[in-house]
């Protein structure tokens, strides 16, 4: 397949084309397996500081280079300067030229990052970008602010950007009106058609000013402040409005809103630890930070008060005074970084609901691999989950990773969520680290009104056992206990715990109360192993230590099914240290016997043991050893004889083969629950609860119109 080019360009600055690069290039990590990036023209030289350069980096490119499917080094990805344009424009066009096809030739598809406007005329600029693009043989996607301009104006500048464009020869397939303001936003379809006036699909994509909202961090650096209390972790939220602190204190408190920065002469204790207060005291403003100026710092008895209330709100202190504090903080817009995952994440959401991506694909004719790589599996995950959507209930809302990865689900429209614990305490928590969770139901374990009626169902459940109401009230407050009551009455279609409990504490509720599909005999686990080219399940790898010969062939059964709910094909290995007939003893027997009962039980499903690994997975081996098998050489789905062989196998190939190892996910539950690792990172989080919700769609949803 030939590489595939698309040339990002603007007629001016400041029109957020980093959020249309980052949404074109998660289109594009979709449909192909090797995609890089360019930057035609950067602000700084791609040389370090050792080398002689400056050791500054352009932070979009930086960021595009940090997306998972992508792997250039950011030297590679530079063109030249605008130095290198000043003194020889025929000259910096041959090497931009060169540069780029020494990473297309790298590469299926690329995206290249037009000009920022930061050094010469928008209308030499746009000129220059049209020859590059021209050149490249890069159509282009024409990317319009509609910030402060109404539909007329957007339709003059679209049109006279185009006409630059093709007078340079460059190809424009589609434009993206970016920034716009509601009267544009609202155009109906028909009518955007008509703003290039050519007939290309045309996009609108509203204004988002949270994504121009600097960091505290990044305020912090452009006052020259240093972090004087207060918790580092925080100073990566985003500042949503900045006030200075003058008035008084009375007056001030009506003008505080969650993320709010508030800037105030450092020599102001009252107004500090009136401040302070506020972030202490419920239902009021939770501050994104306070910066103290003029170099004074809090002394004496208010400087030890300020220190002893431990406050988490950022406090910088700067030797700027308050005017000019004031005027820098108007100044600083928030660039969109690598680490800023919040951003991220509403940018892909606003990208993927505004733009047609098959329409644009089409346009670009970037043919689909037939290789699945990790980026792509995780993609159709979402897709999947969010093509009808389920309600997953997450128990530790305690866990910062859990609020991370809740806004992440939440702003994706992955799945409705249920949070369990106190939603004073877990929504301001959310709101201190700049997360939204506002569309999440918050639970408490200990609501009476379902705790006495989980007790209720509970002590029925298990009256077997001789419990009581009494004792059932106590258990179901556990949150585990509590999030596997609310699967079982249909309050919640899901379950995803574990980051911060045992295996065991996460399980044994489902054990005991949703229980296990009637045709399976043990409740086991697979991994999805995504490997560079395509996924396989391994099974089972966290459930069961020593299964029997019906326990091992209950889990090829359910691994199979798993395996063709996640679009994988299932071709079935019963691994064992011998292949076909060749050994002997109790193990190999075992696998023997699990083989013969997946033939008996499920004639449909393609399944071959006992059989090595080498020959499940290499056809040349496959070849000498069973060259009669279908499964042989070409398995996608394992089965270990036990846990020991299973754990250690996956994590082998986890981190010798590079592959991405998504789970454990449980199979043979009559409803799901999912168990994370206690060391999972958010994208797990995400990930599982994709699973968790795509694994409810084949089970009947009980929860529309239930009350959560």
């Amino acid at each position: 397949m030939s590489t595939r080019s698309i040339y990002i360009a603007s007629p001016e600055g400041d029109t957020g084309k980093s959020t249309v690069a980052l949404g074109v290039l998660d289109l594009l990590v979709r449909q192909v397996q090797r995609v890089g990036v360019f930057r035609a023209v950067s602000r700084v030289p791609e040389r370090p500081a050792a080398d002689g350069g400056t050791g500054v980096r352009d932070h979009v490119l930086e960021m595009m280079l940090a997306h998972d499917g992508v792997d250039l080094d950011y030297a590679d990805a530079v063109g030249v300067t605008y130095d290198d344009v000043h003194a020889d424009p025929e000259a910096a066009l041959a090497r931009i030229v060169a540069r780029y096809h020494a990473v297309a030739a790298r590469c299926d598809a690329v995206v290249v990052l037009g000009t920022d406007y930061t050094d010469v005329s928008g209308a030499t600029e746009l000129a220059f970008n049209a020859r590059v693009a021209a050149n490249l043989d890069s159509p282009v996607l024409l990317v319009v602010s509609g910030r402060g301009r109404g539909v007329d104006d957007v339709t003059t500048l679209t049109r006279l950007s185009l006409t630059e464009l093709r007078a340079g020869h460059a190809q424009p397939i589609a434009v993206v009106v970016n920034r716009a303001e509601e009267v544009v936003t609202d155009m109906p379809a028909a009518a955007r058609a008509g703003i290039s006036g050519q007939g290309l699909p045309t996009w609108v994509i509203p204004e988002e000013p949270f994504l121009g909202a600097p960091t505290v961090a990044q305020l912090a650096d452009a006052v020259d402040g240093t972090l004087l209390l207060g918790d580092p972790d925080l100073m990566a939220r985003e500042a949503l409005d900045v006030i200075v602190g003058a008035m008084t204190f009375e007056h001030m408190l009506g003008h505080l809103a969650d993320g709010t920065v508030v800037i105030t002469p450092g020599d102001r204790t009252d107004v500090l630890l009136g401040l302070l207060s506020v972030q202490a005291a419920p239902r009021f403003a939770s501050l994104a930070g306070l910066i103290l100026t003029g170099g004074y710092r809090p002394s004496g008895r208010s400087g030890q008060l300020a220190a002893a209330l431990e406050p988490h709100v950022p406090i910088i202190t700067t030797t700027m005074d308050t005017y000019e504090v004031a005027g820098v903080a108007a100044r600083t817009r928030g660039a969109m970084t690598a680490t800023a995952q919040r951003k991220h994440d509403v940018a892909r959401a606003m990208f993927e609901q505004r733009v047609d991506g098959d329409e644009l694909l089409a346009r670009l004719d970037v043919e689909r691999t037939p290789v699945v790589t990790p980026l792509m599996f995780e993609h159709e995950l979402v897709e999947r989950a969010r093509a009808d959507r389920r309600r997953v209930v997450l128990p530790e809302g305690g866990d910062d990773r859990i609020l991370r990865a809740a806004s992440t689900v939440l702003a994706r429209g992955i799945a409705d969520l249920v949070i369990l614990g106190d939603e004073t305490a877990i929504r301001a928590r959310a709101t201190e680290l700049g997360l939204d969770i506002s569309a999440a139901v918050v639970r408490s374990p200990t609501d009476p009104e379902h705790v006495e009626r989980f007790a209720t169902e509970y002590t029925r459940l298990r009256a077997h056992k001789g419990m009581t109401v009494e004792r059932a009230r106590e258990i179901v407050t556990d949150v585990s206990y509590f999030g596997t009551m609310m699967v079982h009455l249909g309050l919640a279609d899901g379950m995803v715990s574990g980051a911060a409990h045992t295996t065991a504490h996460t399980i044994r509720p489902s054990f005991e109360i949703i229980k296990t599909k009637p045709e399976v005999s043990v409740v086991s686990s697979v991994f999805l192993m995504c490997l560079p080219d395509r996924v396989l399940v391994y099974g089972d790898c966290a459930v069961n230590p020593d299964p029997t010969a019906e326990q091992l062939a209950d889990i090829a059964a359910s691994s199979a099914a798993t395996a063709a709910q996640f679009a994988v094909d299932p071709r079935i290995a019963m691994l064992s240290y011998s292949t076909g007939t060749s050994g002997s003893g109790a193990d190999v027997d075992k696998v023997r016997a699990a083989t013969d009962l997946v033939r008996e039980r499920h004639p449909e499903l393609s399944v071959e043991g006992p059989i090595q690994y080498d020959a499940a997975v290499d056809v040349s081996v496959a070849a000498s050893k069973l060259p009669d098998s279908t499964v042989a050489g070409r398995a996608s789905v394992f089965i270990f004889p036990d846990l020991n062989t299973g754990n250690n196998t996956y994590k082998a190939v986890q981190r010798s083969a590079g592959a991405v190892a998504v789970g454990p996910v449980l199979q043979g539950l009559n409803k799901p629950v999912n168990d994370l690792s206690r060391g999972a990172l958010v994208a797990d989080i995400v990930n599982t609860v994709a699973i968790t919700a795509i694994q409810a769609q084949s089970t009947p949803s009980t929860t529309n119109g239930a009350s959560a």
